[in-house]
């Protein structure tokens, strides 16, 4: 055989072998909780050989007459009980605790403002939620602190204007959110419970600073380009000519701690920030409106969903390349929650006018889509629960 040949041969192979894999089902269920804003429910969604499905759903507002809107979803580490906020309420709103088993309410707390994207800390103890403010005056918000077993709120650190995207690091020392108006990145040190470092994130202007970002009132938002515009849309506007700003809306630290991921919603692209030396690494072009972020737990990649573009993308953590952009079901792309062994992403997609939400699932060894399950309008926060063996 010539050596021709055998290149051939080996790549008829790879091709086959990568074939098998392609059309491999999963071997598991996966399990994952997403709340839908509009109807005030969260809904458990099966995914595995037969597809994916919502097993059940449970009610979480607290009047017919009025949405509660549950923004965010996070499940403690030992999967037995999960976390609601409830953006809305009067004149505030709420985190509440809930049997992972039963759905039966375990406690809750009121928080501030617009409660929205929440985490429990690795060993259970707390759980961080930034208060959005998406109504009301533009001013300087907060991220509460929760003891997660007495549901008492320990702390309420001034941080910025509409914190958004609560994320600790892996080893839960620090913790970081994104100030959609004020342009920056805030730390805050999980053992003093208060802010220390901040990043100033404008394209040109980048540089990292000790202590909390200094209070700015609403005309100075407008003059640090022009980010306090897209209130209601959560992230859907796009730039105007000449505007270079952020407009950040995620924080992800990455799996080793090194780096900290924002995604600049406005100009579509990731800044890449090192927690060391406190700079930053690099801007890598991303989707149109780039939103929320995840990684997955080998830290290999970094995975983006698309406000703008109803699409989600892939990344390669070490080279910055775009592996894949897989269109979504629907409009309005929001969270992602990575299944416990890397194999898929799941995507909630909160749909436009009266559309359902839709839950969509990504094959991360193939980089397609998989398999698409609608649950309740406005789908939004989403978490990974658990996956064990198949529901017979």
């Amino acid at each position: 055989m010539t050596s021709r040949s055998m290149r051939v041969a080996l790549l008829t192979t790879m091709l086959c072998a990568s074939s098998t894999l392609r059309a491999q089902p999963p071997m598991r269920d996966y399990l994952v909780l997403v709340a839908s804003e509009s109807v005030d429910r969260v809904a458990l969604v099966r995914f595995g050989p037969a597809g994916a499905r919502v097993e059940r759903e449970k009610y979480v507002g607290w009047s017919k007459m009025e949405v509660a809107g549950p923004h965010g979803v996070a499940i403690s580490p030992d999967a037995k009980e999960y976390f609601v906020t409830i953006a809305h309420g009067t004149p505030f709103g709420k985190l509440v605790k809930y049997d992972a088993a039963t759905d039966t309410q375990l406690g809750s707390v009121m928080l501030g403002n617009f409660p929205a994207t929440a985490q429990v800390s690795p060993d259970g103890a707390l759980v961080f939620v930034v208060n959005f403010n998406l109504h009301g005056d533009m001013e300087t918000s907060d991220v509460s602190v929760v003891a997660a077993k007495e549901m008492v709120e320990i702390a309420r650190i001034r941080t910025c204007t509409m914190p958004h995207g609560s994320r600790l690091s892996s080893d839960g020392t620090k913790h970081y959110s994104a100030c959609m108006m004020d342009e920056t990145l805030a730390e805050i040190d999980a053992s003093t419970l208060s802010v220390s470092r901040h990043f100033f994130l404008t394209k040109g202007k980048e540089m990292g600073m000790v202590g909390a970002p200094a209070e700015r009132g609403a005309s100075d938002h407008a003059a640090h380009g022009g980010a306090a515009t897209d209130m209601s849309g959560h992230g859907m506007e796009p730039p105007k000519p000449g505007d270079i700003s952020c407009s950040p809306t995620w924080a992800q630290p990455s799996r080793n701690g090194s780096r900290v991921w924002v995604a600049c919603n406005k100009s579509s692209d990731l800044l890449e920030i090192d927690t060391k030396s406190w700079t930053l690494v690099r801007r890598i072009p991303a989707g149109p409106g780039v939103y929320n972020l995840a990684t997955t737990h080998d830290g290999a990649r970094i995975i983006a969903t698309n406000k703008r573009d109803a699409s989600m993308s892939v990344f390669d953590a070490v080279s910055a390349k775009e592996l894949a952009r897989i269109p979504t079901t629907r409009k309005v792309v929001h969270g992602i929650a990575v299944s416990d062994d890397d194999r898929y992403a799941f995507i909630s997609v909160e749909g436009v006018g009266s559309e359902p939400g839709t839950v969509d699932v990504i094959d991360l060894g193939t980089l397609k889509k998989v398999a698409s399950v609608d649950v309740g309008q406005q789908a939004g926060g989403i978490d990974f629960l658990r996956s064990e063996p198949v529901k017979r």
